[in-house]
């Protein structure tokens, strides 16, 4: 083509066809190792299944009672195992053999859905506190399931996904397949409750298991290769906290994700029935618990396509600041809220917040973590994440009743729940500084970042900054 001749509109088309490709393959290249792609799959079936549950667990708890602090109540019971037992799990997670152990988890769960399905045929023609006392003893069930099966899922990232560039990638699709099954859960779930009734959502909970049980049997990985010290349980656990202790990124983030989840989370997520009755009356309750369940889906979603779109872990300190202050202004400005209209604006973009700030995390941590402290790390996030969502789930369910009860007790929730989460994130932003010349290092030595790049960066620092002194 000669250079004076500008280019045709069919050139131009074909530029951006490349380049639309290019950035296809670059959102989706954890796709190209064949474990990953076996568990995306499996996965994602088992993760619509989750939600159906977890949509028809609380229709089901606040359909019997009317009762906003047992719908805390059962929350607590499904996650406090994790808070408790977590730590321990991680050291066994890096002691076993990861994919038996998430076989196991995995199969466990399938019949805790199967009897929760079991409860729900039997509702009303039983006493109530008797089908509310079965379904605290399920969540308490999955709860000690989880304790093992989150942080070993985690971990196994890393024997799906053998470039270890694609790890960050994989952590993002990750969120992408949790929150489009979570748009896609709690709608058909709302349906399902309206239309059949609950225990219809818990049988196919339990049917999807099969699907991911039978996508790790599928996979080839290596040989499991055990441990031959025999160090005690009690000292694994210390290692893996002085780890944590001495490193203070990790450190910084568990803290942010943990006061994010003890009051963000629960007070969003756990009063969300007491919303749905009160725009959509108690007879369509349901389909409307559903729907905002969804749209938050909606916008996790979003967020999560936007971290698989990510070329790097670069700058990911600064997402999580900025996606936590957003994640509690939603907050603030839902429980301001009158009008489902406005709602329906403000619960996506609540959804993209909590996703960016925990899935950041996430992909940092792991990018920060050696890998024979992956298991014990990813416990003490999955406690941080999960595990001190109980407590919230307690607090939440207390405030909304003694706060005014009904819509005006959850919606004072809201309000403290909001400031507390600003407040985090921007502490968190005032202390990105500090920890940017800390991780650099790290980011140099793994290959992340190249050591003249990083030393621009420090040299910016301190000019923006100035010297520091010690």
């Amino acid at each position: 083509m000669d250079p004076a001749t500008p280019p045709s509109p069919l050139h131009n088309l074909s530029n951006n066809g490349r380049e639309d490709a290019s950035r296809v393959a670059l959102m989706l290249r954890a796709f190209s190792h064949r474990n990953y792609r076996l568990f995306f799959a499996g996965q994602l079936v088992s993760l619509v299944g989750t939600f159906l549950t977890t949509v028809a667990t609380m229709w089901l708890v606040y359909h019997i009672t009317g009762n906003a602090l047992l719908l805390g109540i059962v929350g607590f019971a499904g996650q406090i195992p994790m808070f408790l037992l977590a730590p321990f799990a991680g050291v066994w997670v890096d002691r076993w053999n990861r994919r038996r152990l998430l076989v196991v988890t995995q199969t466990l769960s399938m019949i805790e859905s199967f009897a929760l399905a079991a409860v729900a045929l039997l509702a009303g023609t039983a006493h109530a506190n008797l089908e509310v006392r079965a379904i605290v003893g399920l969540a308490l069930f999955q709860g000690l399931v989880n304790a093992f099966d989150i942080p070993a899922r985690q971990a196994f990232l890393v024997e799906m996904v053998d470039r270890r560039e694609d790890l960050a990638n994989a952590i993002a699709l990750n969120s992408t397949m949790v929150h489009g099954a979570r748009l896609i859960g709690p709608a058909i779930g709302g349906l399902l409750i309206h239309f059949v009734g609950p225990s219809l959502c818990f049988f196919l909970d339990g049917v999807s298991y099969i699907s991911v049980i039978a996508a790790l049997l599928a996979m080839r990985v290596k040989p499991h290769i055990p441990r031959t010290d025999h160090r005690s349980v009690l000292h694994d656990l210390f290692e893996g906290l002085r780890y944590i202790w001495a490193s203070t990124p990790i450190r910084a983030m568990l803290l942010l994700m943990g006061l994010l989840s003890l009051t963000g989370m629960p007070a969003f997520s756990i009063l969300m029935p007491v919303f749905a009755e009160f725009f959509g009356g108690r007879d369509k309750s349901d389909m409307m618990l559903g729907l905002l369940m969804g749209a938050s889906g909606l916008g996790a979603l979003t967020g999560a396509i936007y971290l698989a779109a990510r070329r790097s872990v670069l700058g990911l300190g600064r997402v999580i600041a900025i996606a936590a202050v957003v994640f509690g202004l939603a907050i603030l400005g839902f429980g301001l809220s009158p009008h489902l209209w406005l709602s329906m604006i403000i619960v996506p973009i609540a959804g993209l917040g909590m996703l960016i700030s925990f899935a950041s995390a996430n992909t940092l941590i792991q990018t920060l973590t050696e890998d024979h402290m992956r298991g014990r790390v990813m416990s003490f996030f999955t406690m941080a994440f999960i595990g001190m969502a109980p407590w919230g789930n307690l607090i939440a369910g207390v405030g909304a009743r003694t706060l005014g009860g009904g819509v005006i007790g959850a919606s004072r929730t809201l309000l403290i729940a909001g400031i507390i989460v600003v407040a985090a994130a921007v502490t968190f932003a005032f202390a990105l500084p500090g920890l940017r010349k800390i991780v650099r290092p790290i980011y140099v030595r793994k290959g992340i970042m190249s050591e003249p790049v990083a030393d621009g960066l420090q040299a910016a620092s301190d000019v923006v900054s100035g010297p520091e002194h010690t």
